[in-house]
């Protein structure tokens, strides 16, 4: 007898059918993966502001120690690195970036370096492979062994080419006069490379796209301090008073961020 009272004698007889598992469709897979793609693209913008003023303090942070090694060489030497070293024709070879090196904890790394050849020639193939991290600005996209620290070289400033310039030549208060600015990542150069920041360069980074930072750019000077300049610095007489070593510069500190 049935226990379902209900039940005629062909639905007892009949197999009860299985359900259907239904998988995704290509197309509806393939819509899932573009929300999820939508999503990601979305955040990232807010991930990114999240994660600047972190990203900025690190940055500060290798600067700092840039200007500090600098320092140190100077204190050492009784005069600031030479933008690059030459060779008997004048042909450049190695940057100041590699001359304060041992100030960076990276002594090992400077020994391996000849400094009699050039920066790229194949004897420093190895040292050239080799990734300082303190050259690399956090928020910077740029290739590996690319730095956006730049010297600013000019008739005016502290670091010339070919030739070292002391402390005693700075007319100037020191906190005032700019070493080393963070170019946008466009302009980055090998770390080992003899290339730096012009005057010109200078002057008009705040039309740089994109800035090495939203809103500015860091820079350090010859006291050592750290200072942001913010992309409102834009007269070229402010920024050429910044890179000279010439005195009478004490009013630009009050558009320096």
């Amino acid at each position: 007898m049935s226990v379902n009272p209900y039940d005629s004698p062909l639905t007892q007889n009949t197999p009860t059918p299985k359900p259907v598992r239904r998988g995704f469709r290509l197309w509806e897979l393939l819509a899932v993966v573009g929300i999820i793609g939508l999503l990601v693209a979305m955040l990232l913008p807010t991930v990114r502001v999240a994660r600047e003023p972190a990203l900025r303090a690190s940055c500060s942070n290798n600067l700092k120690h840039i200007g500090i090694a600098l320092l140190n060489y100077q204190d050492e030497f009784g005069a600031f690195p030479p933008a690059y070293t030459v060779d008997a024709n004048g042909k450049p070879l190695h940057s100041w970036r590699t001359l304060i090196l041992p100030y960076l904890e990276q002594g090992p790394l400077y020994e391996r370096i000849d400094l009699k050849k050039p920066w790229d020639d194949p004897a420093n193939q190895s040292a050239r492979d080799t990734k300082v991290q303190t050259y690399q600005c956090p928020s910077a996209n740029t290739p590996e062994g690319k730095t956006t620290y730049l010297a600013v070289v000019g008739p005016n400033s502290v670091l010339q080419a070919a030739q070292p310039r002391s402390a005693e030549e700075i007319a100037d208060d020191k906190g005032l006069t700019m070493l080393v600015i963070e170019v946008d990542p466009e302009h980055a150069v090998h770390w080992m490379s003899p290339e730096d920041a012009t005057e010109a360069q200078v002057v008009s980074f705040a039309s740089a796209k994109p800035l090495a930072h939203p809103g500015g750019t860091h820079a350090a000077f010859a006291d050592g301090s750290i200072r942001f300049l913010p992309e409102s610095i834009q007269q070229p007489a402010v920024l050429r008073a910044l890179i000279s070593v010439a005195g009478g510069d004490d009013d630009v500190v009050r558009q320096v961020d």
